[in-house]
């Protein structure tokens, strides 16, 4: 597969591949036009014309977006690469050399240590549990898939370093749950200028009930429109801003994330490797570009 300009050359019988992981079956012109009617929503929709909310492998969402906690997107780059180059399998496509993100069982005969030499700092323990814990059986990704939107979520904030917007992350990315709404520090400055900027304090239960609501069946696809609407508006305005990603935590987030790594990851300090699957040279976890199949 190749990008010139906005189109998407495709080699071969990968035609279906490419088309579902950037999920070009989903009904983008009923998505747009069931976002609310408002000046804030409408320029964001016009801006990200053609934006779409790729499939991730479900394994490779969950521990991009463990890692991604509190980072730059810059720096989640940096981290997926040097994982994959040195946990995930070699490839060779024509003149180009790329590696496979490492699977659950590659990373968890790993140690600590090595993850931290890969930049994640505290993130590696929570990392670490959770490639165990798929790894050995002892959580099924896939079988999450069967459950609702509400149990989902409350499975996904078990693995430790998952709070509510992570897991509404990986809900949207890997399990196509249309209508999670993933609220950060960065989104929440968002909603609260646009939406509610008479108020000096809207507490999140307030913003969480007020985007379920009013964004709808594809709060999703709102969110992500919002998000990648403001952020290049900033940079081309020069104002300077946190562009982190929807995953960076809030204070209630970031301790939470804390406690639970300390509490959550006391596995052994084993150091041994278990295999990978799963490609993945992504620019920020979850959001493809805008692209057509040629």
């Amino acid at each position: 597969m190749e990008q010139r300009g906005e189109n998407l050359r495709v080699s071969g019988g990968a035609r279906k591949l490419v088309g579902n992981y950037f999920a070009l079956d989903h009904p983008l012109a009923e998505i747009c036009a069931s976002f609310p009617d408002d000046p804030i929503m409408g320029t964001a929709r016009n801006f990200c014309r053609g934006l779409r909310i790729i499939r991730q492998p479900k394994w490779e969402c969950l521990a991009t977006f463990i890692c991604s906690s509190m980072k730059q997107v810059a720096h989640i780059r940096q981290i997926s690469h040097a994982l994959r180059k040195r946990f995930g399998d070699r490839r060779k496509i024509d003149n180009h050399v790329i590696h496979t993100f490492p699977s659950p069982q590659r990373l968890g005969q790993s140690s600590a240590k090595e993850l931290r030499e890969c930049a994640l700092g505290y993130r590696a323990r929570n990392l670490l549990t959770t490639a165990r814990l798929v790894a050995l059986g002892a959580a099924d990704l896939e079988a999450l898939s069967s459950l609702s939107d509400v149990d989902l979520r409350e499975k996904l904030c078990d693995f430790p370093g998952v709070g509510a917007k992570v897991a509404n992350c990986v809900m949207l990315f890997a399990y196509e749950r249309l209508r999670a709404f993933p609220i950060d520090v960065w989104i929440e400055r968002v909603l609260k200028e646009k939406y509610f900027p008479r108020k000096r304090k809207v507490i999140p239960q307030r913003l969480r009930a007020f985007c379920e609501s009013y964004f709808g069946e594809y709060g999703g696809y709102a969110q992500q429109y919002l998000f990648h609407h403001a952020r290049k508006s900033s940079r081309n305005s020069g104002t300077p801003r946190d562009f982190s990603t929807p995953l960076r935590s809030d204070r209630n987030d970031k301790g939470r994330d804390v406690r639970t790594s300390s509490r959550k990851s006391r596995t052994p300090r084993d150091s041994s490797p278990l295999g990978m699957a799963a490609a993945g040279q992504a620019t920020r976890p979850g959001m493809t570009k805008k692209g057509m199949l040629e």
